[in-house]
């Protein structure tokens, strides 16, 4: 791996990150996405285009594949924050090498044909928490729809050349003074809203888990002495913000009956997906993306459902 600045005065910082391993961009940063019109994150031809709020403020960051390694822009006071955050950003400390798939076809052939994914660690614990909490017990389109109405009202512009619409994640002290109607604008109901208020309040504790490196337990029990936030919420923040490779997201509506489907062809439920994945403890979450990553669906029956997706917090 390499890093070397590039900065003139008043310039944008800029950075050509060259890992070892290959990395490929999408397939890493797929669990930031939150829709096309996610405020936060834009994909384009030109490169990924991604917001953040960092120690030191704002930042904008353009990612794009050159032919020697990952070129990175970065605009706004917290630019050197984001540049220094690259490398783990995509996969920079995931260790795939004792990960054994080999009994498996459809684990073994995902890994053949997905040799650049890498699990992200954006070391943005506040804003992945708040944003799994949004996704508490309702669909992935109610989730979205929330997430760009609050950001896009309360949210810094994005510094820099971004795309039209592009904001900054706010401070955790804006997120403490929404009022009640611009939850229910969003339609994110008071039980989401005040564990969010609750998780802004003690926001600065949160950054500090950062300390325990990726060990996702330790972390999820400090996130889980928050009201409101469960076994589903606390495995979906350490997945994103610590790069935890070992936090399947129990309690989801969906992922039970995906991973049983894939690995033995027929649905489980939580406590059968856990033994599903007991081969690969340490690896359980690699082990959910290689499914993800290798485009299987579960067999669909009859009409698609609309009612709530029932995730636990």
């Amino acid at each position: 791996m390499t890093i070397a600045f590039d900065r003139a005065a008043d310039a944008p910082l800029t950075t050509t990150y060259a890992p070892i391993q290959p990395v490929d961009l999408s397939q890493t940063l797929r669990p930031l996405i939150r829709g096309r019109f996610d405020p936060t994150l834009r994909v384009e031809p030109t490169g990924h285009w991604r917001t953040l709020r960092t120690p030191q403020g704002a930042a904008t960051m353009h990612l794009q594949r050159q032919q020697h390694g990952i070129r990175v822009i970065a605009w706004g006071p917290g630019a050197e924050w984001a540049i220094d955050g690259v490398p783990e950003l995509l996969g920079s400390g995931d260790d795939w090498s004792e990960l054994d798939v080999a009994g498996i076809p459809l684990l073994a052939d995902s890994l053949r044909r997905n040799p650049g994914l890498r699990l992200l660690r954006t070391r943005q614990v506040f804003e992945m928490l708040l944003a799994a909490i949004l996704e508490q017990k309702v669909t992935g389109k109610e989730a979205r729809h929330a997430w760009r109405v609050l950001i896009t009202k309360y949210g810094e512009p994005a510094p820099g050349p971004a795309p039209e619409g592009m904001m900054v994640f706010p401070a955790a002290e804006t997120w403490r003074r929404v009022p009640s109607w611009d939850w229910h604008r969003a339609a994110v109901g008071p039980e989401r809203s005040a564990t969010i208020m609750r998780a802004a309040v003690v926001a600065a504790s949160l950054e500090r888990t950062l300390d325990h490196g990726r060990d996702g337990a330790a972390v999820a029990t400090k996130l889980r002495s928050i009201p409101g936030i469960g076994v589903w919420t606390a495995a979906e923040t350490t997945q994103r913000a610590h790069g935890d490779a070992d936090s399947p997201s129990v309690g989801d509506y969906h992922l039970p009956a995906v991973v049983g489907w894939a690995l033995i062809g027929k649905p489980v439920d939580d406590d059968g997906m856990l033994e599903l994945l007991a081969p690969w403890a340490g690896h359980r979450q690699r082990v959910m993306r290689l499914i993800e990553a290798s485009g299987f669906e579960k067999p669909r029956f009859g009409p698609r459902m609309t009612v709530q997706d029932h995730r636990g917090h």
